[in-house]
């Protein structure tokens, strides 16, 4: 049974996806190098010192003996951690949804209809699988903004009443042009102009800012690989006219006030004829460019969207494959805009790209590639930001140096530079692929590989703070065939976060220092989790993914379980995280999502007085093991109807993006 036969459900299938090791095996992983340096039974045993503890664990990783008490950063009474059919905050606050699939973006559209679907009318609504959201003030107001929110992918079972079954696992034997269109006409980037009405915030129309961005939007590109040989098709002979943007996972928004969305999993979007039963792709396809294929994954063949559309199908457009996985800037401001994709950047499985400003005032990006034992990123602009000069800020992303993080065993690290022509990213590399810049870029993990940076248990999110600090979301990598030499977890199932402080806080500085701030998982049941004394039962939490910073600087962490949610018995949902002093590593549970639902966005307005989140998939992963449910959720047969309370309703579970304020007012915890 191949590893695509064995999901239930497409979430969890890209989920496990992102665990297939498309890296080779050599080099050295970041489970070499923590074992290496400290073990948390040496800490417990005393045969470390406290200082030394501290500086990799975390204060939280001493015995609770040795902590002292200290304040709490967070103060909300804690959800009861579990499992249901509905969504549960903290005591005290109101949680509403705001959009789900399906609303009107656009005047004079009736209610959304699922029973009456077209390709026309989804594209002036709310796409699926609502994921990163930013949001962008008016005249400074932290009650009237746009929203920027990213729609990752599709669950068809869940969408189509056509359907009985997921589709990837099935031939695609119910898939339809029509049904197609539906589902490229949901992907992609919502702006929307939201409002605070009294206690209520509302999606305001007709706004000259609502619109919808889809994989059919035409873009362009800029940085060293635009209009390179690599990204010209039968229909864009200039490589520089790209079309539409897919898999927007994570994202960022930058100082001059633009939204960055980044293409995460765009393998899985292209299709070959020449795929053999079971539905795997043979080798060599390609043809120059088969090593790149392979390390990408190209073709996923999980959506029947090369089927139909010629552009997704690698037989007809090879290239194709080239022109996604990059980060894309929008100006949300101004409707007519053609967004753009950066590929200095650099391209791989996107996961985030929050921008900060380093002493100098250059901007610095910040990446995750979301695939097992890949690569940390940091892109470094030439010019620096010029304040009030709004058009010289939105070239700052087309020219700069991106980088892949070493880290070393004595808690520090570098930035190792992807410049084509020094060390190894020659002609004369282990691949020998790499002919120019352009090529450096396009194939960023084969650089990354070759700079020997170290390899990561799914790089997601990665969130710089205020205060210099930025945090490594690593999700997991569940999927590992053999212990490293001296990886800490062999089965790596529920991820951990690390703390990386830049040299003098220069956000461009080549060096940094790091240290563990949590390893996840079940601290009553296992010896190797580190949290800060006072995480409770309820509070701690597996599989970190999306991070978000409020008006203080404190960190809030959203979990993706995928199908495993039964391994822990509880949903997954959003999590405070303490990152200072004697209460540094210590969780609590603000936000719990419904059965078969991931926990995405969070977002804050800049009084910190309103909270977004992103509610993903609803009813979708792991319904087979759902108390009384026990079976495969689709349309017409869903294990919950979230976010609709009426229980004779017929609309099925609906992505969507829900509003959280304090009842009475004032700032989140």
């Amino acid at each position: 049974m191949t590893p695509k036969d064995s999901y239930r459900n497409r979430a969890a299938a890209c989920e496990a996806a992102d665990d297939v090791p498309l890296s080779p095996a050599n080099g050295e992983t970041i489970g070499d190098v923590i074992l290496r340096r400290y073990s948390r039974r040496a800490v417990m045993r005393g045969t470390l010192g406290v200082t030394a503890a501290a500086v990799l664990f975390g204060p939280g990783a001493l015995p609770k003996a040795e902590a002292a008490t200290a304040t709490e950063a967070f103060d909300f009474p804690e959800v009861e951690a579990g499992i249901d059919t509905t969504h549960h905050v903290a005591e005290g606050y109101r949680a509403k949804p705001l959009l789900s699939w399906g609303d009107p973006l656009m005047p004079n559209l009736p209610d959304f209809d699922p029973e009456a679907q077209s390709p026309e009318d989804q594209a002036k609504r709310f796409g699926y699988n609502n994921d990163y959201i930013a949001h962008f003030p008016i005249d400074g107001s932290s009650t009237h903004g746009l929203l920027c929110i990213n729609h990752e992918y599709t669950n068809e079972e869940l969408m189509f009443p056509s359907l009985s079954k997921r589709q990837d696992t099935s031939g695609f034997e119910q898939m339809t042009e029509t049904l197609v269109e539906i589902e490229m006409a949901a992907h992609g980037v919502t702006i929307v102009e939201v409002k605070k009405e009294g206690e209520d915030w509302q999606v305001v129309r007709p706004s000259p800012y609502n619109r919808r961005i889809t994989p059919h939007t035409p873009m362009s590109a800029d940085g060293p690989a635009a209009g390179d040989a690599r990204l010209k098709t039968s229909y864009d002979p200039s490589g520089k006219a790209l079309l539409g943007t897919l898999n927007n996972c994570a994202g960022g928004h930058t100082p001059w006030g633009t939204y960055l969305t980044a293409e995460e999993n765009f393998r899985y979007y292209f299709w070959t004829d020449h795929a053999i039963p079971g539905g795997a792709v043979p080798k060599g396809l390609g043809g120059k460019q088969a090593a790149s294929y392979e390390r990408y994954g190209v073709p996923g063949q999980w959506q029947a969207w090369g089927k139909f559309v010629n552009r997704f199908n690698v037989d007809i457009e090879p290239n194709e494959p080239n022109r996604f996985g990059w980060i894309v800037e929008i100006d949300p401001r101004d409707p007519t805009s053609v967004p753009v994709k950066h590929s200095a950047l650099g391209r791989f499985c996107h996961e985030g790209a929050e921008t900060v400003l380093s002493a100098d005032k250059h901007a610095v990006v910040y990446c995750g590639d979301d695939s097992r034992f890949e690569y940390i990123y940091r892109f470094v602009s030439n010019d620096p930001y010029v304040e009030g000069d709004r058009s010289h800020n939105m070239t700052l992303l087309s020219k700069g140096t991106l980088s892949a993080a070493k880290f070393k065993d004595d808690g520090t690290g570098e930035w190792l530079p992807l410049k084509f022509g020094e060390g190894k990213l020659t002609e004369d590399g282990s691949y020998g692929k790499l002919k120019n810049e352009a090529d450096v870029l396009i194939d960023a993990r084969i650089a990354a590989e070759l700079v020997e940076a170290t390899k990561m248990d799914r790089p997601e999110d990665v969130q710089p703070t205020p205060d210099g600090r930025v945090y490594a979301m690593l999700t997991n990598n569940t999927k590992r065939e053999q212990t490293d030499k001296a990886n800490p977890r062999a089965d790596n199932a529920f991820g951990h976060i690390i703390e990386m402080t830049p040299q003098d806080g220069d956000h461009a500085a080549s060096a940094f220092t790091w240290r563990m701030l949590v390893r996840c998982g079940d601290p009553a049941k296992d010896d190797d989790s580190l949290w800060g004394p006072d995480t409770t039962a309820n509070g701690w939490f597996v599989c970190p993914d999306n991070a978000a910073v409020d008006d203080r600087g404190r960190l809030w962490v959203a979990t993706d379980q995928g199908d495993d949610w039964g391994r822990t018995g509880r949903a997954d949902g959003l999590f405070a995280l303490e990152t200072d002093g004697d209460r540094s590593g210590t969780s609590k549970l603000f936000f719990r999502v419904p059965v078969g639902a991931e926990m995405c966005g969070p977002c804050f307005t800049p009084d910190g007085e309103t909270l977004f989140v992103s509610v993903q998939h609803p009813g979708a992963d792991g319904a087979e093991a759902f108390p009384d449910f026990g079976r495969p959720s689709v349309f017409k047969d869903p294990v919950t109807r979230w976010p609709d309370p009426d229980p004779n309703s017929k609309m099925p579970p609906r992505p969507s993006v829900m509003v959280i304020t304090k009842a009475g007012g004032g700032k989140i915890a």
